[in-house]
């Protein structure tokens, strides 16, 4: 039998094949890497946690470790061959997801770039603003010529002792991508890493309603708070506070600016960080989540004891105040160099590669970090810092134990408190009720602070696991519950810590570390 002739090739297959081979030669990365294409060839558009290197030495890429939203519920294996710490190299990182990249940057202005969407797919950052890290042997005139090479104008610097080095922030001058300068700066030899100054948002409900002042001047006085607190009875507070209240355990606060001169804060805030540099009125969002943790007037905290380190990171836009990554990395950093036992992180936002590294050298310094986890509704993507390893993510319930509905969910929770129609502080010696996964995390922040006052030598890792051991299971028995763990008990916590059973309760699963 004849075979039918091959089909030659044509030299146009020929050519495609070769240039692809050697794509996939050139660096070890994939041809949609090597071209600087995606999404269907339009250069310009990065996505995917896929790091650019800088060129010097024409390193191999490493792999990129898995995404840790959703992935990992305490820190990732890195002993099965990730690294500890990421590597941060130059270029652009997505959000924390294959599809979380960054579109090109709009020109001009410092306003947000890539509007905020539902599922938290793409990343917002300040559209004229880059973040870098040099090399430890450039000069300060080796990084004037770049900046000059670049028309990068220096808005900041700052030495980060967390992470070893100085922390740049940059504004873009004339029309260029912030895309489009990550890209170039990555080329540099002596620069370590770049990205954008990313935006973080406050978690709450906008819609709020004012106590009445009458209504409030009706609030008892004393030690059993407002009867429409419930989250007292839930988490047994009154019980608890019969073995701490969190007595000088510091916490610090990144937020919006506090009312520190609030009736049920007298004395409360110890320390005050400016991160932004300007003077804003005090906001809602931060007053409430201060309140919520070391409240001791007419409403009660969970931790009446505690001291708080007030970090104003946030503007003071009304319903959601945004927040960058710079301001949010002098807030950590103050916090840790003034001895916080406790960092309440009531914001969402991107995966950021610098924020990573600051938060795992807090967690390894002994400093317990909470964060919410997000109001952008069940279709989210993982959001942060709640989704970081190193970070307890806590979402909201009701008064009946229901989930908060738009509430993010996902495996990096760990547990949940009540965080629905909670009855709390408001600037100007006011009373509001507030809903949402920020007011959570701050209940939970502040139980943390008792278990500390209780025994002061805790590690992270201690907190975490009392949190989770004593959480009441809510909902099924999965591995994934919307819950984490289930909801936290300061009064069982409390005792947990002198009877240390063997096994954790079966709601622990998801979360344990």
């Amino acid at each position: 039998m004849r075979r039918a002739p091959s089909r030659p090739w044509s030299i146009r297959s020929l050519l495609l094949c070769g240039l692809m081979l050697a794509a996939w030669t050139i660096d070890d990365t994939s041809p949609v890497a090597a071209f600087d294409m995606v999404h269907g060839g339009q250069p310009g558009a990065l996505t995917g946690p896929v790091i650019s290197g800088p060129a010097a030495g024409h390193e191999s890429l490493r792999p990129a470790p898995p995404p840790m939203g959703g992935v990992f519920i305490a820190r990732p294996p890195y002993g099965s061959g990730w690294p500890r710490h990421p590597p941060i190299a130059g270029g652009l990182v997505g959000g924390g997801n294959s599809n979380g990249g960054l579109g090109r940057g709009r020109n001009g202005g410092g306003n947000n770039n890539n509007g905020p969407t539902a599922s938290g797919g793409q990343p917002r950052f300040v559209s004229d603003e880059v973040i870098t890290e040099f090399v430890s042997s450039a000069t300060p005139q080796a990084i004037d010529q770049i900046a000059r090479r670049y028309g990068l104008t220096r808005l900041e610097s700052e030495n980060f002792e967390l992470i070893g080095g100085s922390l740049y922030r940059w504004r873009i001058a004339g029309r260029r991508s912030v895309a489009n300068v990550v890209r170039a700066l990555g080329t540099e030899r002596l620069v370590a890493s770049v990205q954008p100054n990313y935006i973080f948002t406050l978690q709450e409900q906008a819609s709020k309603v004012q106590v009445p002042e009458a209504q409030a001047d009706k609030a008892p006085v004393g030690a059993a708070g407002d009867p429409a607190q419930y989250v007292l009875t839930k988490l047994q507070v009154q019980q608890a506070r019969q073995m701490a209240t969190g007595k000088n355990v510091l916490v610090a606060v990144i937020d919006s600016e506090i009312d520190a001169k609030h009736p049920d804060l007298d004395g409360a805030v110890v320390k005050s960080f400016d991160a932004l540099d300007g003077a804003e009125d005090a906001h809602g969002h931060g007053t409430a989540i201060a309140g919520a943790i070391a409240s001791h007037g007419k409403l009660l905290g969970i931790a009446t004891g505690a001291k708080l380190l007030a970090v104003h990171a946030f503007d003071d836009t009304p319903g959601k105040a945004n927040g960058t990554s710079f301001a949010i990395y002098k807030g950590l950093q103050w916090a840790v160099d003034n001895e916080a036992r406790v960092v309440n992180m009531s914001f969402v936002g991107p995966a950021d590669p610098a924020l990573r590294r600051i938060l795992a050298a807090a967690y390894d310094k002994g400093t317990v970090l909470v964060a919410a986890a997000g109001n952008a509704g069940p279709q989210s993507k993982p959001l942060y810092p709640a989704a970081d390893p190193d970070v307890i993510g806590v979402t909201a319930t009701d008064a009946d134990d229901h989930l908060f509905a738009m509430a993010n969910r996902g495996r990096y929770i760990a547990v949940a408190a009540p965080g629905v129609d909670i009855l709390a502080l408001a600037p100007g010696g006011a009373y509001q009720v507030t809903t949402g996964t920020s007011i959570a995390a701050a209940h939970v922040s502040a139980v943390a602070a008792l278990l500390l006052e209780r025994s002061p030598s805790l590690k992270p890792s201690d907190i975490r696991a009392a949190l989770i051991a004593t959480a009441e299971r809510l909902g099924p028995i999965v591995p994934d519950s919307d819950f984490g763990a289930g909801l936290v008990n300061a009064y069982r916590a409390l005792t947990w810590l002198d009877r240390r059973p063997a096994e954790p309760n079966d709601g622990a699963a998801q979360a344990k570390q």
